[in-house]
């Protein structure tokens, strides 16, 4: 494996809401628990201005403070962090299996893969040039760059109607654009974005192109129910266009389904003994902040019912 070799009871992988509970649950287990993030801990919520939908938090709360208050709890019960990137997962049946990073290298009897998914790319011509230049996936972030002048969001689900929210405050007008008849969104936002005066919402439709030029996007080109309608003037194109599971590092070391994503029972454990999926990098995740609590909790229980099951490495 080359170089000194951290040796763990149980190794999560990704610092979000699931992997972050998990952490508290098997530390508090007693387990010597490892959590390996490339970023900062909150995963995708860390820059949703407003959560809605996180138990114990009525009033709702920042994914920037989130992430943190949850790391400071697993810390507390005794959990480490470590800030590296996860390159691969070599299972190592009976023994540690090792989880190979970029700075350095873990084995670990257990280990609970919970690194979340990645936002899609729209995929259309001027998305990349224009990345930071105009395109975003963050309206929290860029909102206020965007004060008095007209955007697009791209998506209908709860991303990109929770985010258009923030940006109804500073833009002069959101227009929201996804390909379904109807927002699959959850009806609290929907509700909440239909009572914004600047927000429009265009059903049945694509975008084509985003266009700019030295000064940034300049426009969108779209299409409605398959025909090209034209260009639409727009200063700023916040792209929510969906979740891909971030399972490329894993190679072909578990099983996973037609969508990318994690195979588990029911008890959340993956298809090499010793290796659990949480939150929606596993197969059937309903993909909402709380069932990721839910699931972080009983990966962490199955993986110390497993580590007590096992004899000593």
């Amino acid at each position: 494996m080359g170089g000194p070799v951290r040796e763990i009871d149980l190794a999560i992988v990704g610092a979000g809401v699931a992997g972050l509970t998990a952490a508290i649950v098997a530390a508090q287990h007693g387990l010597q628990v490892l959590v390996i993030e490339r970023t900062g801990a909150g995963g995708q919520v860390l820059n949703v201005e407003q959560v809605a939908n996180c138990p114990g938090f009525p009033q709702g709360v920042s994914g920037f403070e989130l992430g943190p208050l949850l790391q400071e709890q697993a810390e507390a019960a005794g959990a480490q962090f470590q800030l590296d990137t996860v390159e691969g997962i070599d299972p190592v049946p009976g023994g540690r299996h090792v989880v190979r990073c970029t700075d350095e290298t873990v084995a670990a009897r257990a280990v609970l893969v919970a690194a979340g998914s990645t936002r899609r790319l729209l995929g259309v011509p001027g998305e990349d040039r224009l990345e930071g230049r105009g395109v975003s996936h963050c309206a929290s972030c860029d909102g206020p760059l965007f004060r008095g002048q007209p955007v697009c969001v791209a998506g209908g689900g709860d991303s990109a109607f929770g985010e258009a929210l923030v940006l109804a405050g500073h833009a002069s007008r959101v227009t929201i654009v996804f390909r379904e008849e109807q927002p699959h969104a959850q009806r609290y936002l929907v509700q909440a974005v239909a009572a914004m005066p600047n927000v429009e919402l265009v059903r049945r439709c694509e975008i084509l192109e985003i266009t700019g030029d030295d000064s940034g996007v300049t426009g969108v080109r779209l299409q409605v129910a398959g025909e090209p309608t034209g260009a639409l003037p727009v200063r700023g194109v916040f792209v929510y266009a969906g979740l891909a599971p971030d399972t490329g590092f894993l190679g072909g070391a578990l099983q996973l389904d037609t969508a990318g994503r994690i195979e588990t029972d029911a008890a959340l454990r993956a298809s090499v003994p010793g290796i659990f999926a949480a939150g929606d990098i596993r197969a059937g995740s309903p993909c909402l902040l709380a069932a990721a609590c839910g699931d972080g909790a009983m990966a962490a229980a199955s993986a110390f019912r497993y580590l007590e099951d096992s004899l000593p490495c």
